[in-house]
């Protein structure tokens, strides 16, 4: 009986679908994870992660699927417009606990998920380059589901390296390659998509 409760009351607040699936992980858990496997795999843990967040992003898509209806009275991800994209995005990965996002044109080619409260990011931990490898990998597997296309996700701001937000770069394979590129060489992402 009080595990009903304590379920219900999950499922009220989150208004996620149940799935047997999916499991609720603290950020406390993600944080520890990302530390552990650096320690372990220097530079090789960043690989990891993203693959392990590109292998959920289908999982979350589905998820995402059958949240849809209950929230938009849409059953086709696709009939949303571009206007509502953006609040739907937010309010669905809230839900999941990840925190609200924001999405944004950048450029003629590129887009941006901006978060001030990405559960990923330890904002205490200092890193030196942007650490959300797991939202970059399932951002990566979730919108190309979502755009019926490929495309490559590259953070470039993070709170865990002390930066106000996180800012995940979506593009074509090619065009966030060239962005990269770009901004080895010393240019900010905002000027590379401009141009």
């Amino acid at each position: 009986m009080f595990h009903g409760v304590i379920m219900h009351r999950i499922h009220m607040t989150t208004s996620i679908p149940a799935d047997d699936n999916l499991l609720l992980v603290g950020r406390q858990t993600i944080h520890a994870l990302r530390r552990v496997l650096g320690r372990g795999l220097g530079e090789e843990a960043a690989t990891c992660l993203q693959e392990a967040g590109y292998a959920a992003g289908e999982q979350i898509y589905g998820t995402f699927l059958k949240w849809l209806p209950e929230h938009t009275g849409l059953t086709d991800p696709g009939e949303l417009d571009a206007e509502a994209l953006e609040d739907v995005l937010s309010a669905f990965f809230q839900a999941l606990g990840w925190g609200g996002v924001t999405v944004t044109q950048i450029g003629s080619a590129g887009l941006a998920i901006t978060s001030t409260d990405w559960a990923e990011a330890e904002p205490a931990a200092g890193a030196s380059l942007p650490s959300c490898y797991l939202a970059s990998g399932m951002f990566a597997d979730f919108i190309s589901r979502l755009a019926e296309m490929p495309v490559a996700v590259m953070e470039v701001e993070c709170r865990t390296r002390a930066e106000p937000r996180c800012r995940f770069l979506i593009g074509a394979p090619e065009t966030m390659g060239a962005v990269y590129d770009a901004m080895m060489s010393g240019q900010d992402y905002e000027s590379a998509l401009a141009g």
